[in-house]
């Protein structure tokens, strides 16, 4: 990883010195994240990561940077974000996405056309995901007519999966 060892109990050491991350004309944040996920797959167990700031010193690269990598990492269920904690690894029983996930507990569920579907705060419970990220899949959902949005009622299940396309 750029030069930097993965200590799961220490979070990232330097080695041989510090690295600038070179650009790369697919985007850094990207290179960053393949890179974090790389080190990640290797653990057996949750573990956190080590702070934006020592990841910024191990990249070379700025705040935003690092925050798109783990974002991007955060919706392929990679990492996730602990209030006041920070982040962590995912258990890696589940490997699908979270996309997936949300779209998979409509034929989980037995939901059918017309039914309610969890709300935010059940859905960031059950999956151990922050609400901006179950946001945005919902977004998607709703999108690609899986669901329906009635404000102050909450959603319901517009179409089954399969009947239109995945998110």
């Amino acid at each position: 990883m750029c030069g930097v060892a993965w200590d799961p109990v220490l979070g990232m050491s330097s080695q041989g010195g510090e690295e600038q991350m070179a650009s790369s004309p697919r985007g850094t944040y990207l290179v960053i994240a393949e890179a974090l996920k790389r080190d990640i797959e290797a653990l057996e167990a949750e573990h956190p990561l080590p702070s934006e700031a020592t990841l910024m010193a191990a990249h070379g690269v700025s705040r935003n940077t690092i925050r798109r990598a783990l974002r991007l990492l955060e919706e392929g269920g990679v990492v996730r974000a602990i209030p006041g904690v920070g982040w962590r690894t995912t258990q890696q029983g589940d490997l699908r996405s979270l996309s997936e996930r949300m779209v998979d507990l409509i034929l989980e569920d037995g939901l059918v056309v017309g039914d309610a579907y969890p709300s935010e705060s059940k859905l960031c419970a059950r999956f151990g995901y922050s609400r901006t990220a179950v946001r945005r899949v919902l977004a998607q959902m709703e999108g690609i007519g899986l669901l329906d949005t009635v404000h102050g009622k909450g959603r319901t299940v517009r179409a089954l999966p399969g009947s239109v396309g995945q998110p």
